[in-house]
């Protein structure tokens, strides 16, 4: 189909098997309307948020090893939301593309946001059926590391640790050291109790949910105590 063939251009990724890509832009209203064969992408939809969530995860986790898990989970959710995923296929101008009834069409379903979003994780999923992980990394990647600069841009990480030890640097001779002083609660929600130490003086304490998220709360309140 024609039609598709535009789409494929748009997304960057040409289909093996083109009815995965029809389903993925298949909506519930119009599955229901004309009791369509492959039925909606709502099932497409569900494997493709967790596809999406993986690999995002994946590049922040292997990308930013200093990132403590707060940080990445925030970075990820932004990255991975209704408006991000949104934005996404409207880059790609799938709502034109889209199988909608006639109701959900004239109430403006086209550009309704939740169903573009739901398209972009259809879209990926179809993607990973038909060429597996890797094609479906590349297509991923191609929209969210634009987003993660931009985000980069307007909220930058504040790696307290870092700038901490830049400062202590400055005065030869002196230790820096981290001391990890308690942890408290189950294995799936521990939390950490960390000091901050400059030689033998305790100059910070911080708690995280990971030992490296402490440490940074750690540097955080050394700094502020420092006047910086």
């Amino acid at each position: 189909m024609k039609e598709l063939e535009e789409l494929e251009k748009a997304i960057g990724y040409s289909f093996h098997n083109p009815a995965l890509l029809k389903n993925a832009l298949i909506h519930s209203s119009f599955a229901n309307e004309t009791k369509a064969p492959l039925g909606s992408n709502e099932r497409l939809e569900f494997l493709g948020d967790s596809v999406l969530g993986f690999v995002v995860a994946d590049y922040l986790y292997k990308h930013f090893p200093d990132w403590p898990e707060g940080h990445l989970t925030k970075t990820r959710a932004t990255l991975v939301c209704e408006k991000a995923c949104c934005g996404f296929s409207q880059e790609m101008e799938v709502g034109k593309y889209l199988y909608l009834s006639h109701g959900e069409q004239n109430s403006g379903g086209r550009t309704r946001s939740s169903i573009l979003a739901d398209a972009f994780e259809s879209i990926t999923a179809a993607i990973y059926l038909d060429g597996g992980l890797a094609s479906a990394s590349e297509f991923i990647l191609r929209f969210v590391l634009p987003a993660l600069k931009t985000l980069h841009q307007k909220a930058p990480f504040k790696d307290y640790k870092t700038k901490l030890q830049e400062i202590i640097q400055k005065n030869p001779g002196e230790t820096l050291s981290y001391l990890l002083t308690g942890e408290s609660g189950p294995d799936h929600d521990k939390h950490f109790m960390v000091e901050v130490h400059l030689n033998s003086n305790v100059i910070g304490k911080g708690g995280g949910r990971s030992k490296k998220e402490a440490e940074q709360q750690a540097a955080r309140e050394a700094l502020e105590l420092m006047g910086y």
